[in-house]
């Protein structure tokens, strides 16, 4: 591969009407940058939880995974949300595969805290898999489970449920990423008094995370900016409900918060 990918998250609360992430990607596709993508489909999974009659429950921005409810995160992520998210990406003219992190043993991970159920820690990241797609010339849509490798554990060999953030994150730091955005539901993280904060280097954010500044879902999401950073230059936590979000950004003209591994964070431009 000629050069390294931007890896992308979205989730589903950001596709909305004015939302332009799909377009986004295959504009950038076209233009021949490579894409990996990781989404959510939180809001999705919930709605099939409640129609179980299971309440969904979040313990900093982590969701509680029993038995019932990781059949569901299953079912959900890999089949309705991938699939209808791998059949827009190929309607606006794109081309894309869709997979999770169980395909090809790609991620691994072990129970994260019994309190979360099964909810994953990775342990192991092969890109393999996703470099073999991009090769093709495809865009690697990704579902964010992982292969229970715990040796004499119940459910050993199947799934575990991974926050999308944290293996956006992982994927990131694995394929040496030339960027890593996150879009988000939010216009980027917020300071004590609610506003934006555009700018921070590694300590900073370090510090925020340690903070009761940064809460619920934003959690993973810092934390995966800080994991990324150890091989990634900058990592952007983005509003992706704004139009044209993801492509401003990567030509140097977004907003948002962008975290950097300096004390002057660089304003990379991603060549079209």
């Amino acid at each position: 591969m000629p050069r390294p990918p931007v890896v992308v998250k979205i989730g589903g609360s950001t596709l909305g009407s004015h939302d332009t992430s799909l377009k986004d990607l295959v504009t950038l596709q076209r233009q021949g940058v490579p894409l990996v993508v990781v989404h959510g489909g939180g809001n999705v999974i919930s709605e099939w939880m409640r129609r179980q009659g299971i309440p969904p429950s979040f313990v900093n921005g982590l969701r509680v995974t029993d038995a019932p409810s990781l059949d569901i995160v299953v079912a959900v992520l890999t089949g309705l949300v991938n699939k209808e998210l791998v059949g827009l990406l190929h309607h606006l003219g794109g081309r894309a595969i869709g997979i999770s992190g169980v395909d090809g043993g790609m991620l691994e991970a072990r129970i994260a805290d019994p309190a979360l159920g099964y909810v994953g820690e990775v342990t192991r990241v092969d890109p393999e898999p996703l470099l073999a797609i991009l090769e093709r010339g495809y865009i690697p849509m990704v579902a964010p489970l992982a292969l229970h490798c715990q040796e004499g554990a119940e459910r050993a060999g199947g799934s575990l449920n991974i926050n999308g953030d944290t293996v956006a994150g992982e994927l990131a730091l694995a394929l040496g990423a030339e960027r890593l955005v996150f879009l988000t539901d939010v216009p980027g993280i917020m300071d004590i008094n609610g506003r934006i904060i555009p700018r921070l280097d590694r300590l900073r954010a370090q510090n925020l995370l340690q903070s009761s500044v940064v809460r619920g879902g934003m959690i993973p999401k810092l934390a995966a900016c800080l994991r990324a950073l150890e091989h990634v230059a900058v990592a952007d936590i983005i509003d992706g409900r704004q139009p044209d979000a993801l492509l401003g950004c990567l030509q140097g003209r977004g907003s948002g918060t962008r975290i950097s591994g300096d004390s002057h964070p660089p304003a990379p431009v991603v060549q079209l």
